[in-house]
């Protein structure tokens, strides 16, 4: 009996014998979310719940979905015509596919996006010059008035069979003898098909929808170990918010991470629309990776249900344990100033900084304990409180999409007791011979209680022909145009950099 029913129902997606009853195989959906958002830019107020039900405008949804949905359909022989519910309010009808897989000899002749849903205005503008029944609040009861619709522009205007005419501004309800023709409930996709075969089929419709986004969310724990060796705990979320107009009911979830171009209507800017995604492990329940074209694509390896207005949380990996983690502090007293010619002036023509930045940096390898490709997101970081253990929120960084085998610097804030100055201590220039020497010097205060290691980072952004004459201590390149010194500032003490460059063109 049971080779029986599957013939029957492989030749009923077949479009074979039409004497054997056809099991309807449930409806299956896929989809794949892209992103345009940019790392950590949805603020938490966005997607929040808020009393009313309220939810953000689909329009302002930063992102878009490929959408797949597998369903059995009711074909006839030759010219027929397909009615196919549940899409998305959001769809855009240039990329609708529809396709049966079994039957090539199911051709489309026309497809058409249906989305004139009803409403009242829209009932009441369909019912001009035609009779309609108006319920209106008298009192305690109801009353009802029947005519002839003349006028909703303010209120409603009735004309009644005896020739009386009511001007209606408050009323209960309308009823209307029926639903006329155009007003649809729901977004339906039409085809006009030609089909070879007849019965049940399984029909394959994809298209694009907007309203639906993605990002990332990291939850860091950074915690001091053995002999000052910093140890970082690493967990990380996704999530999905769907104001697509459309509930997807246990889909199978695709995601992919990298850039990819997509054009946009004028007068919006064009702009790479960056697809995030996620990693690894469990095939059974998390997401697994494989590269796919220039990019990587990752899928959830079970299904999941996206409701419309809503936002669902994913694990993105298991959190990784005792990640090896060091803080750094940073002074960059210029920032990255850029100039199309040799830059002369005496002074840089802006405040130099006096704030020292904390960084917090590890790296994505296996040795590391994680490995996997980061997609873009923001990561939260708290340390533990060796008082009570519990920790404490100390800053927060946005990281683009890093590769494995990485280093990840996130800053975290400002230094609140080590600060720094910079100085001009001698300038010279010779115009006709084209060179100029400069002198600098900073220093770095410490008013802490322990020594600290600060990294003073200096830009040679007068041009691009440099030569460091002396300096003290030993400098670092790590760029054309950008070299670092190494400092150690002992407790409530300062330390000096000082350095001349020889700039020439």
């Amino acid at each position: 009996m049971k080779n029986w029913n599957l013939v029957a129902v492989l030749g009923c997606v077949a479009g074979g014998v039409a004497s054997w009853p056809c099991a309807a195989l449930p409806d299956e959906s896929a989809l794949t979310i892209y992103s345009s958002q940019e790392p950590g830019a949805i603020s938490p107020d966005f997607y929040r719940p808020v009393p009313g039900g309220a939810v953000p405008p689909a329009a302002s949804v930063p992102g878009y979905a490929l959408v797949r949905q597998d369903r059995d359909v009711q074909l006839s022989q030759g010219h027929s015509t397909l009615r196919f519910t549940d899409v998305a309010g959001l769809i855009d009808p240039t990329t609708v596919s529809f396709a049966v897989p079994a039957s090539p000899g199911v051709h489309v002749l026309e497809q058409n996006f249906q989305y004139d849903l009803v409403s009242t205005p829209k009932l009441l503008l369909r019912y001009l010059d035609k009779p309609i029944t108006v319920e209106r609040t008298v009192g305690s009861g109801t009353d009802k008035v029947t005519g002839t619709l003349l006028s909703a522009a303010d209120g409603l205007v009735l004309r009644a069979s005896d020739g009386t005419v009511y001007a209606l501004n408050n009323y209960s309800a309308v009823k209307f003898p029926e639903l006329p023709g155009g007003l649809i409930t729901q977004p339906t996709l039409v085809w006009e098909l030609d089909s070879s075969v007849g019965g049940t089929q399984r029909a394959r419709v994809t298209y694009q929808t907007g309203g639906i986004t993605w990002w990332a969310d990291y939850n860091a724990v950074y915690g001091e170990g053995r002999n000052g060796a910093g140890q970082l705990d690493l967990s990380a979320w996704v999530s999905i918010i769907n104001q697509s107009g459309a509930t997807y009911k246990d889909a199978h979830l695709k995601l992919v991470a990298g850039e990819v171009n997509r054009v946009q209507p004028v007068p919006r800017m064009a702009k790479n629309m960056e697809m995030m995604a996620v990693t690894a492990v469990r095939a059974d329940t998390g997401f697994v990776e494989k590269p796919f074209d220039e990019f990587h694509l990752y899928t959830l390896g079970r299904t999941t249900t996206l409701p419309n207005n809503s936002t669902k949380q994913l694990e993105l990996f298991p959190a990784a344990r005792q990640i090896p983690a060091r803080r750094l502090l940073i002074y960059d007293a210029l920032g990255s100033p850029s100039f199309e010619e040799p830059y002369t002036e005496r002074n840089p023509g802006f405040a130099d900084n006096t704030k020292v930045a904390t960084y917090l940096e590890f790296r994505n390898d296996a040795a590391s304990g994680i490995g996997v490709p980061l997609p873009a997101g923001r990561v939260r970081v708290a340390r533990l409180d060796g008082a009570d253990g519990s920790p404490e929120f100390i800053g927060e960084d946005a990281i683009d999409h890093t590769p494995k085998d990485s280093t990840v610097k996130l800053k975290l804030g400002n230094a609140f007791d080590v600060t720094g100055e910079r100085r001009q201590v001698d300038y010279r220039i010779d115009t006709r011979a084209r060179w100029v020497d400069e002198d600098i010097e900073i220093t770095i205060h410490n008013h802490k209680a322990q020594s600290v290691e600060v990294q003073v980072r200096e830009p040679m952004y007068r041009w691009s022909n440099w030569q460091l004459v002396s300096s003290s201590p030993q400098f670092h390149k790590d760029s054309a145009q950008l070299i670092h010194f190494d400092v150690t500032v002992p407790k409530d003490g300062t330390a000096q950099v000082r350095y001349k460059v020889h700039y020439s063109w």
